[in-house]
This record gives C-alpha cells, sequence and structure tokens, in this order.
C-alpha cells in the first residue's frame, strides 16, 4: 500500500498546470500521438503511392529491380522487427506493472535489436553502392527499361531511407525513454510516455511490414 501510494504522489508531480488531472493528460498525451503517427502515414503515404502507381505502369521494370534486392537481408530485417515489436509492447506491460529493471531490460532489448536491423540495413545499402545501384549518373543496370528500373531504385532508397531515419529517432527515444525509467520516472500510476513510445515503435516497424514484400518479394515475371 506504502508503494503504492507514492507512486500516486510521483505521477501527480507529473500533472501539468493545463489538465484538471492525470488521466485526462494521458488521453490528451496518446491522441496528440495519434494526430502525429497520421501526418507520418501522410508522409509516407505519398511515397506508396508514387511506388504503386509506376509499378502498375512498369511492372516488368519493377520485377527487374526487385530481382537485386538482398532477399535475405531484408527476411533477416523483417524478423528483428518484429522481435523488436515484442519486447516494446512487453515493456509498455512492465511499466504498467512497476516492473522498473524488467522494463529498462526490455526497452533496452529494442534499442539493440533496432541496431541489427541499422547494421543489416547498411550492408544492404553497401551492396547497392558497390554494384552501382544508386540513382544517378552513375547508376548501372544491364537489361531492358533501364530508366525505369533506376526509378523503382530511387524510390527504394527513399522509401528504406527514411525508414532507416524514423529507426535511427525511435531509437533515440527508447533510449531517452529507457533512461528515465532506470531514474524512476514511470510507474503503474505514470507511464504514458512508454505507451507513446511503443505507438511510434510499432508504426516503424508496421511501415517495414509493408516495405518488405512491395521491395523484396515481386513476382518475377517470365520471358
Amino acid at each position: 500500500m506504502h508503494t503504492k501510494e507514492s507512486e500516486l504522489v510521483q505521477a501527480s508531480h507529473e500533472l501539468r498546470h493545463h489538465f484538471s488531472d492525470m488521466e485526462q493528460q494521458r488521453e490528451a498525451s496518446t491522441m496528440g500521438m495519434w494526430v502525429f503517427l497520421l501526418t507520418e502515414i501522410m508522409f509516407f503515404g505519398g511515397m506508396f503511392a508514387a511506388y504503386l502507381i509506376y509499378r502498375y505502369e512498369y511492372y516488368d521494370a519493377w520485377s527487374a529491380g526487385s530481382a537485386h534486392m538482398n532477399f535475405w537481408f531484408g527476411t533477416i530485417n523483417t524478423a528483428v522487427l518484429i522481435c523488436s515489436s515484442l519486447t516494446m509492447a512487453l515493456a509498455v506491460r512492465a511499466s504498467q506493472v512497476s516492473q522498473k529493471k524488467l522494463m529498462v531490460l526490455l526497452l533496452l532489448a529494442t534499442i539493440v535489436l533496432g541496431g541489427v536491423f541499422m547494421v543489416i540495413k547498411g550492408l544492404e545499402y553497401h551492396e547497392h553502392w558497390v554494384a552501382r545501384e544508386f540513382p544517378g549518373s552513375n547508376f548501372h543496370f544491364e537489361g531492358r527499361d533501364r530508366f525505369h528500373v533506376e526509378m523503382f531504385f530511387v524510390l527504394y532508397w527513399f522509401m528504406t531511407g527514411f525508414h532507416a531515419l524514423h529507426v535511427l529517432i525511435g531509437m533515440g527515444l527508447v533510449g531517452t525513454i529507457a533512461y528515465l525509467g532506470w531514474k524512476g520516472r514511470y510507474s503503474a500510476a505514470y507511464h504514458n510516455p512508454v505507451e507513446n513510445a511503443g505507438l511510434y515503435w510499432h508504426f516503424v516497424d508496421l511501415v517495414w511490414i509493408y516495405l518488405y514484400p512491395l521491395l523484396y518479394l515481386i513476382p518475377k515475371t517470365h520471358a
């Protein structure tokens, strides 16, 4: 009982003056995160729309570009991010039941998995760079419809590049939450920032779940 009372007192210190109670503050914070994620959906939505239009119009070129993707790098990274979503969800649950040490460990595990994703993505980018599959005057492709294959790689670099940037931002966000959690900032009475960080991380993972089949699993055309 003493622990619960101390958590409530600590949580009350997090109440901002323009909210009447912690529940109102939590709802406003959660809604703010969802509004932010909607803007992110619109941001990525434009690139997805461009991708789908070009894929419909130039399917053969898209299939040829997809053949140059490293299937195993993409597949392993998909598994890594799915695991990171699991550790993030468990971290949120741990924060809800005041398991501070477990929460911090799970958040750190999420960061490590994010780092693994970035390392693998960096190796894949290096492969494309060495193979001269970066759009521009140095772009190299031996086959038909070079221009539209290059357009495939334009969208590949933009979409995966911005996604990787979001992963890096997410790692920084989760790291900050882990540090504050270790300092005892969060408990069953106040854990909304952990939940919001979880929403962001799950969004980033979801974007990749769509990118993976769109870029790596395009059925090959038949001659």
